[in-house]
């Protein structure tokens, strides 16, 4: 008898018996695709077979932190959690062309420089395409042992043999395990092979990164176990018309796992950027109508960007609101508060907001940045010069402080800015150089800043 066909969720790994247009599951539509699943494991159960015992141990067994080994590329280091640790996980996802492979690159290079033995696996290049890349960054010097190969039994067995502190798998969807019955990047293959090489980096200590290619959604593809599975998850970020690259840690075992590290790319590859606030402001002119500096934090680093609104009267009859680098839903939130508490309206009005430099903000505090720029944009008035803004808008219209205001404002006033509008509340703001203007609610930073409301 035949063994029938299995089909699984690309999106989230779901397995269903027969094909459909949508997953019951998850939701989403033309993501089922046909598997024939994993071919190794039976059907029996554990039986009476003994396995051996675990070694416990309680809640005050004293062990020493893991050891790291430090780059010498900082903004990684920092979103490493302070170097890398040994017998790690860890994956990196970005869109096409944005530079994983070269920012990979770098970090080998300067691993095998630190005197850790680094092997580089490309599934998708040969190893002369790799070679003219590391001429181009000019790291043809360092110890970076190169190999281009896609069977994932071979692979392992070269590392087993080699023994690499180090090894970078370039990407996890080119890998093809022959115990699978599927093609190369199926949901089988990616679990298959992510499964193998964690459980290969634990047992013999070495560490491995993963590439992982994302989807249209901007979600690492295949199954979001591999995300699991890992200790590490990182995301590549940044527009193709800017030159700025954001490294994000979205999980971290160990380490915080909200960090960003800022690289510029250029001629010689990319570089790191120490002071990212400085680098995003550098292009902003003089105070205009729209613009409105938001002093945010990300992770343990506070970082200055500038926001951009636009307000104008719509020729259709459905208002436009569009949004980049922020989330369009808080977008319209902002917008009925504005509405049904401070009696401004924004009906016949096209709406554009975009976080300047490529930058994505998903922080609360922003709400009262995104209000100040709205508002200024639509009554074409600037706010003052020297200003930085940042603060949680509630539906009710009352405003919430922001944590760390004290580094918020540290960081605005080492950057040239002499007034804050916060919320007021909070912890007392013990701040020289910069004057605080702090406001209940809504209605009074309206009227206070734009006489309006």
């Amino acid at each position: 008898m035949a063994k029938s066909p299995s089909f699984t969720c690309t999106a989230c790994g779901a397995t269903h018996t027969k094909w459909s247009g949508r997953c019951d599951a998850c939701g989403d539509w033309n993501t089922i695709v046909e598997d024939a699943g994993l071919s190794a494991g039976g059907k029996k159960s554990l039986g009476a077979n003994r396995g051996s015992a675990i070694t416990l141990t309680d809640l005050q067994t004293e062990e020493s932190p893991p050891p790291r080994t430090h780059s010498g590329i900082d903004e990684l280091d920092r979103v490493l959690g302070g170097g890398l640790v040994p017998a790690s996980a860890l994956l990196v996802g970005g869109d096409p062309g944005i530079g994983k492979s070269t920012l990979l690159l770098q970090a080998a290079a300067e691993f095998a420089r630190a005197g850790v033995k680094t092997i580089y696996v490309s599934g998708e290049e040969a190893t002369a395409q790799v070679r003219m890349r590391a001429k181009r960054l000019g790291l043809s010097d360092a110890p970076v042992q190169l190999a281009s190969e896609t069977n994932l039994r071979n692979i392992l067995t070269t590392l087993e043999a080699e023994r690499p502190g180090l090894a970078i798998i370039d990407s996890i969807q080119t890998m093809w395990s022959d115990t699978v019955d599927s093609a190369p990047g199926s949901v089988s293959q990616v679990r298959s092979a992510a499964h193998e090489l964690t459980t290969f980096a634990k047992r013999k200590g070495v560490s491995v990164i993963l590439v992982g290619h994302v989807t249209k959604d901007g979600q690492i593809a295949g199954p979001r176990v591999v995300e699991h599975m890992v200790d590490t998850v990182l995301y590549f970020e940044g527009e193709r018309g800017h030159q700025f690259r954001i490294l994000r840690a979205v999980k971290n075992r160990f380490g915080p796992a909200d960090e960003i590290g800022v690289f510029e790319m250029t001629g010689r590859g990319l570089e790191q950027v120490t002071n990212p606030s400085a680098l995003f402001l550098s292009e902003r002119g003089k105070p205009s109508a729209g613009s409105v500096v938001f002093a945010g934090i990300e992770g343990t680093r506070p970082v200055l960007v500038e926001l951009q609104a636009l307000v104008a009267p719509s020729p259709h009859s459905q208002p436009r609101r569009t949004v980049v680098g922020w989330d369009g839903g808080r977008l319209a939130m902002i917008l009925a508060v504005l509405e049904a508490r401070c009696g401004i309206p924004f009906a016949g009005l096209d709406v554009y907001l975009n976080v300047a430099g490529g930058m994505k903000i998903s922080e609360p505090a922003a709400d009262l940045a995104v209000a100040a720029a709205l508002l200024s944009a639509r009554e074409d008035a600037a706010l003052p010069e020297g200003a930085v803004v940042f603060g949680e808008i509630s539906l009710s219209g009352a405003l919430r402080p922001a944590p760390q205001t004290e580094n918020r404002l540290k960081e605005a006033q080492k950057l040239g800015f002499t007034t804050a509008l916060a919320p007021a509340g909070g912890k007392a703001i013990e701040t020289s150089g910069i004057k605080v203007q702090q406001m209940h609610d809504l209605t009074s930073f309206v009227g206070e800043v734009f006489g309006a409301g």
